[in-house]
């Protein structure tokens, strides 16, 4: 079995290196050969030299391709484009993979049935977590608690997180590869590019597994553990889940081009603001509740007023 693992990267060489070298620390079980492909999306640091002296004292296969295009998207399609194994691994360059992370990929994957897994992202601190982080937006800081092991869909609560999920290269030809509509660029913050692909997977009944032996460990910035931080990226998320609801609707009922759901979650969390905001102990409750509405606000936004050519021109 080969296997393609793509980093997309932007001017993060140093947290890079600490991912490559976990990929090339990690041992590899017999049958399984193993690529790396570093996805530079233009960074203007020194990440290039740093991959190239990398690459020349490896022992495994490192592969250097440099996309232009801005946007993680551009950046994974390119990787997927670039490597020829059946099976592809997708990372952050901000995140280091179990010990095990191979092993699991070969063991999961001798299964011809599964098209695709998932699993934990474990939070590497920079800094103690504040007291107030929210219930339920974990996600904000890119943390995936365990579970036990399920098949996506029906019952499971989740999606297919991009910085660590293993997909056939079979179910990419099924279903396209990341959506350029969407996804981080330099200035840019949309993102739900892995949620998107995750519902055409599931839209084209292909079998998922969350395994949580398939762990990363994600670093966390202090900058990142913040109300502000946390304010903008979920307005940006909803702005993102607006504009890939133009094209792939839920089937759900809606009002006014919103899912009915999404503002009831909203005028719930509102109605209940008040009566976390008394309390210190219920500070984390609290915020999760203010958030419902930058959700909100973000996803009429991305659905009524983002036009995609436009945006990616202000940010280019």
């Amino acid at each position: 079995m080969k296997l393609d693992v793509v980093v997309p990267t932007y001017n993060r060489s140093q947290l890079l290196k600490r991912t490559i070298l976990s990929l090339l620390r990690a041992p590899i079980p017999p049958g399984l050969d193993v690529t790396t492909i570093i996805a530079d999306n233009n960074s203007k640091d020194d990440t290039e030299a740093m991959v190239r002296e990398i690459q020349s004292q490896a022992t495994r296969p490192i592969l250097y391709v440099k996309e232009m295009r801005q946007s993680s998207s551009h950046a994974r399609n390119a990787g997927i484009s670039a490597g020829s194994g059946e099976v592809i691994g997708f990372i952050d360059d901000d995140e280091e993979i179990d010990e095990h992370w191979y092993e699991v990929i070969a063991r999961e994957f001798s299964d011809e049935s599964i098209q695709f897994i998932g699993g934990p992202c474990l939070a590497n601190w920079a800094a103690p977590p504040p007291p107030w982080l929210p219930p339920g937006y974990h996600s904000v800081i890119g943390v995936v608690a365990p579970k036990p092991r399920s098949p996506f869909g029906g019952t499971f609560q989740g999606n297919l997180m991009s910085g660590n999920a293993v997909i056939r290269r079979s179910a990419f030809d099924r279903v396209g590869t990341y959506s350029t509509k969407l996804g981080r660029s330099g200035k840019g913050l949309l993102s739900e590019e892995d949620a998107e692909l995750y519902r055409r997977l599931r839209g084209a009944n292909l079998h998922g597994m969350y395994v949580p032996e398939l762990i990363i460990y994600h670093y966390i910035p202090e900058d990142r553990l913040t109300r502000r931080y946390h304010r903008r990226w979920c307005y940006w998320r909803g702005v993102s889940q607006g504009i890939a609801d133009k094209d792939l609707k839920e089937n759900v009922s809606y009002t006014l081009g919103v899912p009915r759901y999404r503002i009831g979650r909203a005028v719930k969390g509102l109605a209940s603001l008040p009566r976390h905001l008394v309390s210190s102990e219920t500070a984390g409750q609290a915020f999760a509740d203010e958030l419902t509405l930058w959700d909100l606000a973000g996803f009429i936004y991305g659905k009524h007023f983002v036009r995609i050519d436009k945006y990616y021109a202000e940010q280019s």
